[in-house]
C-alpha cells in the first residue's frame, strides 16, 4: 500500500485530504509543520508527500528542498492558497513536481496523486518507453520504433532524467545537480547547449516527444499525443 504524507497546518485540510486518499486505498501519514514531516520522511517509507506552503517551524520550501536533495525519488505536490506566479516559480525551482491551489477539488488532488506516482514507478525502472522512443540505462542505446540511435553519454543521461517524468520541470540548477554532480564547475549554459543537442538528435514528430523551455525556470519533455 502507498504512503501518502500529507502537511499542512490546518487540522481540517489534513483530515479532508486524508479522507480522499483512504477512500481510494492509500494509507496516510500526517503532520502540522515540515519539522514534523522530516521526522517522518527519516523514519518511514515515502511514496508521495502533499505540501502545505506556509507552515510555522519550518515553510513548504525547505522542507521542499529538503526532501528532494536526501530523498529525490520521492514526488512532492505544494497545495497551497499562495497562487501568484512567483510562489509557484520558486516551488519549481526547489523542486515540487505539481502545484495545487487552495481550494482545490479533492478529486483532482487525487488523479494528481496518481499520475505522480506513476511517473515515479516509470523512473525507477531501466527502460522507459515514452513516444515513439524506447530508452535503455543499461546499454545506453535509444530505439525511435526500429532505429538504434547512440548519442553521446551526457546528452543521454539528460534525456534519461527528463523522459523518467515526464510534464515534470527541472530547473538548471538540479539537472546539473543530477547529471554532473559536483565534478561541474561551468555555467549553467551548459544545460541550454545540451538540450540544443538532444533536440537536434530527433524529429518531434517521429519521436512522439518534445522537450519544452519553461521560460525562466528550466525544461520539460512532454509526450506528443
Amino acid at each position: 500500500m502507498k504512503q501518502i504524507l500529507v502537511v499542512d497546518d490546518d487540522k481540517h485540510i489534513r483530515q479532508l485530504v486524508g479522507h480522499y486518499l483512504r477512500r481510494e486505498g492509500f494509507a496516510v501519514l500526517e503532520a502540522m509543520d515540515g519539522e514534523a514531516a522530516e521526522q517522518i520522511v527519516t523514519s518511514q517509507q515515502v511514496h508521495l508527500a502533499v505540501i502545505d506552503l506556509m507552515m510555522p517551524k519550518m515553510d513548504g520550501f525547505e522542507l521542499c528542498q529538503k526532501i528532494r536533495t536526501s530523498y529525490p525519488e520521492i514526488p512532492v505536490i505544494m497545495l497551497t492558497a499562495k497562487d501568484a506566479l512567483i510562489d509557484k516559480s520558486r516551488g519549481f525551482e526547489v523542486g515540487t513536481d505539481d502545484y495545487v491551489t487552495k481550494p482545490f477539488e479533492p478529486e483532482e488532488l487525487v488523479f494528481r496523486i496518481r499520475a505522480l506516482l506513476r511517473r515515479s514507478t516509470q523512473a525507477s525502472e531501466v527502460k522507459i518507453k515514452i513516444g515513439q522512443l524506447t530508452i535503455d540505462q543499461k546499454s545506453y542505446g535509444i530505439k525511435i520504433g526500429n532505429r538504434e540511435l547512440m548519442i553521446p553519454v551526457k546528452e543521454f543521461e539528460l534525456l534519461y532524467q527528463l523522459a523518467s517524468y515526464p510534464g515534470r520541470i527541472f530547473t538548471r540548477e538540479e539537472l546539473i545537480e543530477r547529471i554532473w554532480k559536483r565534478d561541474y564547475d561551468g555555467s549553467d549554459r551548459t544545460i541550454d547547449v545540451h538540450i540544443k543537442r538532444l533536440r537536434d538528435h530527433f524529429d518531434e514528430e517521429k519521436a512522439g516527444i518534445r522537450i519544452t523551455t519553461v521560460r525562466g525556470v528550466g525544461y520539460k519533455l512532454e509526450e506528443i499525443r
